[in-house]
């Protein structure tokens, strides 16, 4: 049994005060947790406020990118240890804002979790179709070849330890107010998750938890979570909302 991750990805939202008000809403109305895990990602500069808020419940703290350097001359960029040194366990890699709006290159995200996953950081690899790719039907071309080069040299003792997470997000979906029907998301994660099988091994696949990312909220969670290849929710502007980011965490207690 593969248990949910519910993440919420503040991106660049909230001032610190807020930060620290909405993790302390999260944290009371989530007792703690038995059937999911729940992972708040806030901005870089409101990790340490976070932290102190949540202290050592329930609610684990991710970050929203890092660098595949241990440290040097590469201003503004944030290195494992300064995550690990803030109580980080998670760190998105890959996120579509990153790729198609920063620019960065599978290449370069290997080399991320290549050094996140190195650190015992979990990664969340983030993959996902274009809807121009969607489109043209090059979904599935486009999310193999982000796996395959995404995930090269990545260790197996690294997977099979659990510090491997992948999100799917079809971009067309992410901030949009469309969502992947379940049965679409279904799919897709039931093809990702085979293709995990070739490229790394048909047991390990069975242990890595794929989430899905677009548009989520309250009222779509149950019956995504309800898909058997659905193992959590990367949630967005639905997780800078109390009650429905609470509302979600519950429809993951529900599975």
């Amino acid at each position: 049994m593969r248990t949910k991750l519910i993440a919420g990805n503040w991106k660049m939202n909230l001032s610190r005060v807020e930060s620290v008000t909405l993790a302390g809403e999260i944290l009371h109305h989530t007792p703690a947790m038995t059937q999911a895990q729940v992972l708040l990602i806030p901005a870089f500069v409101h990790i340490d406020a976070v932290a102190q808020t949540i202290g050592k419940s329930h609610l684990l703290l991710g970050a929203q990118d890092v660098y595949f350097e241990r440290s040097g001359a590469f201003t503004g960029e944030v290195s494992t240890e300064m995550l690990l040194e803030l109580g980080v366990s998670h760190v998105l890699i890959g996120h579509s804002e990153r790729r198609h709006v920063i620019g960065e290159t599978d290449a370069m995200l290997n080399k991320k979790l290549l050094a996140a996953t190195s650190e015992k950081l979990v990664g969340i690899y983030c993959v996902g179709e274009t809807l121009q790719e969607r489109n043209s039907g090059k979904a599935a071309e486009v999310i193999l070849h982000q796996l395959q080069a995404g995930l090269a040299n990545l260790s197996h003792d690294v997977i099979a330890q659990g510090h491997l997470v992948i999100a799917y997000e079809p971009v067309w979906a992410i901030g949009t107010g469309q969502t992947a029907t379940p049965d679409h998301a279904q799919e897709t994660h039931a093809f990702i998750r085979s293709r995990l099988a070739e490229i790394i091994s048909p047991d390990l696949a069975e242990q890595i938890r794929i989430q899905y990312g677009g548009s989520v909220k309250k009222a779509n969670a149950a019956e995504l979570l309800a898909k058997p290849d659905i193992d959590g929710l990367l949630v967005g502007g639905a997780s800078l909302i109390v009650e429905e980011f609470v509302g979600i965490i519950k429809a993951a207690e529900l599975k």
